[in-house]
């Protein structure tokens, strides 16, 4: 039986339990967060029930990844690479446009972020790249720029429309050449260019964005019932900013992240600010 398991879910144990244990706790917490929301309806279980059918989907296709030979995926990454920036390009220019941000394409009544496909397109590139540039001093210094060359540019793509995972992906970059051996004056380099990018990207968000000062009126809620058509959100989008129109957002959370105001609760706009206002709910219960 222990066999067979292994056989089945193959490489590194401890990684397996996390995922398990992971696994578990997200069907609790979909659970837990979802139980509002069916109450009216008296489905309590569909939520966490079709969240499972994602989680045993999800596990399938490692175990089936698991399985391909690593020379398989040497042959794929120059498709892959190929794919993940017409895909990336193509969501900017006509994808589906949701709460501001344009990150999904329906493609035949299936919806996705290419930014997904992108990740792992980027790891793959990074470590066929350190795998064939290892000495016994550790890897290349030429591998450095070249993982720089091929990831910028989707890193770029992804990061104009969604900033929270182009930057956890440079992170996993930057920790893959870490432990593929990459000199450390090269990452140290990488680090002071990095803080000096993100210091000139606020600097430009806080003088080019445009932070929202109020909420919208109730009588403006009335009068847009019918939403716009992607088309003509991404129309408006160019208009207010083109593929910059993210600064607004992004200033408006740096001034919310400084602003100590106190709030009534009156005045908390649970539909706006969903997230904001029921964390701070949970920590007040």
């Amino acid at each position: 039986m222990n066999k067979t398991l292994g056989n089945i879910f193959k490489g590194d144990k401890v990684i397996w339990m996390v995922f398990f244990f992971l696994c578990i706790i997200s069907v609790l917490e979909v659970f837990s967060s979802s139980s509002s929301l069916t109450y009216k309806g008296g489905q309590y279980w569909m939520p966490a029930v079709r969240h499972c059918s994602i989680l045993l989907m999800g596990m399938l296709f490692m175990v089936v990844t698991l399985n391909i030979k690593c020379k398989y995926f040497k042959v794929m990454m120059p498709f892959m690479l190929c794919l993940s920036m017409v895909m990336l390009v193509w969501v900017l220019v006509g994808g589906t446009t949701e709460n501001d941000a344009t990150r999904w394409i329906n493609f035949f009544g299936i919806k996705f972020q290419p930014s997904e496909i992108a990740k792992g397109t980027i790891i793959l590139i990074c470590v066929k790249i350190l795998s064939s540039t290892q000495t016994e001093k550790g890897a290349d210094e030429h591998a450095f720029w070249w993982i720089l060359f091929a990831c910028m540019p989707m890193i770029i793509l992804i990061g104009l429309e969604n900033l929270s995972t182009a930057a956890l992906i440079m992170v996993a970059v930057f920790m893959v050449m870490f432990i593929g051996r990459v000199p450390m004056r090269q990452l140290g380099g990488l680090m002071g260019v990095g803080a000096i990018c993100i210091s000139l990207a606020i600097a430009m968000v806080m003088l080019l964005g445009h932070a929202e000062q109020q909420a919208p009126t109730q009588e403006t809620e009335v009068t847009a019932q019918v939403a716009p058509t992607d088309k003509q959100v991404n129309t408006e989008k160019k208009k207010s900013g083109g593929l910059l129109h993210r600064m607004n957002t992004w200033k408006g959370r740096i001034y919310k992240f400084f602003d100590n105001t106190p709030v009534p609760p009156e005045k908390i706009d649970l539909d706006k600010d969903a997230q904001w206002a029921h964390s701070n709910i949970a920590i007040a219960t």
